[in-house]
């Protein structure tokens, strides 16, 4: 990649000249053209060098799924700064660690007092976005002069210091370079979503989220697509918004299709999604029976894959003109390598179901982070002296190089001793027709060390027993390994973008 076209922002700039009338960004009645878009990118870019911004300075960016968020995000790329995505929900405490962590110079946010008070705190300047949007900082009293330059980036340049969930600890900033999301961009465009202008991207993902960010609004800006958003995910809202706007392609997690599946049920007359032609499931394993359901429901194909904020994020995908496996993560995209190790580090060959070789995800490629910010301990921890990133899943590899997730390593239950998967108790708790979701965890346990504990949400209007969904597994599977409790509970903790949070289930 040559530092003429490193910058994320020349993609946008080729397509608002390419095709300027077509439709950008769509939030209900407000439609943003490529035009448009580009203009407002240019216009806060120059307000954002008039308060001293410029190549490598960190701007913070706290905002829901709203047109002022790719404004912002490609106004900074635009002036050589770094971009830091924030979820809009953080409290106080939160933000105040993502700012001084960062060294982030500017905080853009919707007005309210936590970030108020955490960007007086850092003494971090703060650009509060009311309903007007970006007006103001685009055609009104505060607008200067634009940019109409694009700051020359090397490709090894960083450009995105995204953050890890924090989940083993305090979280960490992933350096997403230049390069990095370039490439993964072009990939996902290229060879799994065959992009043009006249696809419409489903915007459901958060795109302070590496899966949003990427596959849905850098992918878009690049071909021309529009990308249809809605601020907070809901199912109903999400169905309506595909038909309306003849949505062709649909970004999500696990949890998102059953919820839609769930809205459509209810509904009083089934909703038309014939335009939709590819939906995508990441972050999460997505249950059989889910795709299932959805793909007889629907008609459209599932294509699942995986990846994780170090890898910008696509790692292995399965692809649309060749063979899918559900079930599977698909191979390795262009550009990527995967493997797996076992505990003492030795390569564990191809399996099958019957014979498992289970072993830990390893990728090496164009993209895999720089670093963690500021953390050469925690980068040294996660990617190894031959540039392989250690992923923390457990998958297994079948003869056509297919992946298969079984767990996260830091979730594998040890039952006296026996390795017990969650994933697959999880899939048999799907199958039961009363199951809308559900999570298996290991609880503390005085002789076995661990215990298998499920909990569940139930399909609107069915019912079942505890003793009846313990009965509905164990029957299935070896006798360590069905849950000797089953909790029912109104709904699952989930994070920003929908995924399952284990860790507050062990903590409840």
């Amino acid at each position: 990649m040559t530092s003429a076209t490193a910058n994320l922002a020349h993609n946008l700039s080729r397509t608002a000249e390419r095709v300027p009338d077509r439709p950008a960004v769509i939030l209900d009645d407000f439609v943003l053209p490529y035009r448009d878009l580009e203009h407002s990118v240019r216009q806060l870019a120059g307000w954002l060098r008039a308060q001293g911004i410029g190549e490598g300075d960190r701007v913070a960016l706290m905002l829901p799924n709203v047109p002022s968020f790719p404004v912002i995000y490609y106004a900074a790329l635009r002036i050589g700064a770094v971009v830091v995505p924030m979820n809009p929900l953080f409290k106080r405490r939160e933000i105040q660690f993502y700012l001084e962590d960062s060294g982030a110079r500017l905080l853009a946010a919707m007005p309210g007092e936590e970030a108020a008070a955490a960007a007086e705190q850092t003494g971090v300047q703060l650009l509060a976005i009311g309903p007007e949007g970006l007006s103001s900082y685009v055609h009104g009293d505060d607008a200067v002069d634009p940019v109409e330059e694009i700051v020359e980036r090397a490709g090894e340049d960083t450009a995105v210091i995204l953050y890890t969930s924090g989940t083993t600890g305090r979280p960490k900033g992933a350096e997403l370079t230049c390069d990095n999301l370039q490439t993964n961009q072009l990939a996902t465009t290229e060879t799994l979503l065959h992009l043009d202008e006249d696809d419409v991207v489903m915007g459901c993902l958060p795109l302070f989220h590496v899966f949003g960010m990427t596959c849905g609004m850098n992918t878009a800006f690049d071909t021309g697509a529009a990308l249809t958003m809605i601020p907070r995910f809901d199912p109903a809202k999400a169905l309506q918004v595909i038909e309306r706007d003849a949505v062709t392609v649909f970004e999500g997690v696990p949890t998102m299709y059953g919820a839609m599946l769930a809205a459509a049920g209810a509904a009083e007359q089934a909703p038309d999604l014939s335009t939709l032609r590819t939906a995508v499931s990441g972050g999460a394993s997505l249950p059989l029976e889910v795709m299932k359901r959805f793909e007889e429901t629907f008609g459209a194909t599932i294509l699942e894959g995986y990846g994780l904020s170090e890898t910008s994020p696509v790692a292995s995908f399965n692809h649309p003109d060749s063979e899918r496996k559900a079930g599977s993560i698909g191979i390795p995209i262009r550009g990527v390598e995967m493997k797996l190790v076992g505990p003492d580090g030795a390569e564990v060959g191809d399996s099958d179901e019957e014979d498992p070789q289970i072993g830990e995800i390893c990728i090496r490629g164009e993209n895999i982070m720089k670093g963690y910010w500021d953390r050469p301990d925690a980068t040294g921890e996660a990617i190894d002296a031959d540039g392989w990133f250690h992923s923390g899943d457990l998958a297994r590899r079948d003869g056509d190089g297919f992946y298969f997730i079984v767990d996260r390593k830091k979730d594998m239950i040890i039952r006296g001793g026996l390795n017990i998967y969650p994933r697959e108790i999880e899939e048999l708790l799907y199958e039961h027709p009363a199951v809308a979701e559900a999570a298996v965890i290991g609880v503390p346990h005085d002789e076995l060390g661990e215990e298998v504990a499920a909990y569940v949400v139930l399909a609107p209007d069915a019912s079942a027993t505890e003793a009846e969904l313990i009965e509905h597994v164990k029957s299935q599977v070896a006798p360590y390994k069905y849950p000797r409790s089953v909790t029912t509970i109104e709904e699952l903790p989930k994070g920003a973008t929908g995924k399952i949070l284990k860790r507050e289930l062990r903590d409840s």
